[in-house]
């Protein structure tokens, strides 16, 4: 029952403001990730062959994850993504307040 405030109806209840992107939004999601993507039947559909840990080899990794996370080590923490994540490569220093006030 509400309705728009603008030029046209100054009394209106809601008022849309458009303010720009916010530092980090994007103009588009792109869903595929990967180095290889193979075609498809459709045109514009690909799909990505994703590289992926044996679970043998992936649960102690998460083990080893889970326990930096426990232990608040960061730097445990970062460097056991980073050997998880393919292509993961921070480009800053650790950023938690707590973290750096200890």
């Amino acid at each position: 029952g509400l309705s728009v405030r603008d030029a046209d109806h100054p009394d209106g209840d809601i008022a849309i403001e458009l303010t720009g992107l916010r530092p980090g939004e994007k103009l588009y999601e792109e869903l595929l990730i990967g180095d290889n993507p193979q075609p498809t039947a459709h045109a514009r559909i690909m799909k990505a062959r994703e590289a992926s840990w044996p679970p043998a080899e992936l649960w102690p990794r998460l083990q080893a994850l889970q326990d930096a996370m426990q232990a608040h080590d960061l730097p445990a923490l970062r460097s056991q993504l980073q050997a998880l994540v393919p292509g993961y490569a921070p480009s800053d220093g650790i950023v938690d307040w707590v973290y750096q006030a200890g």
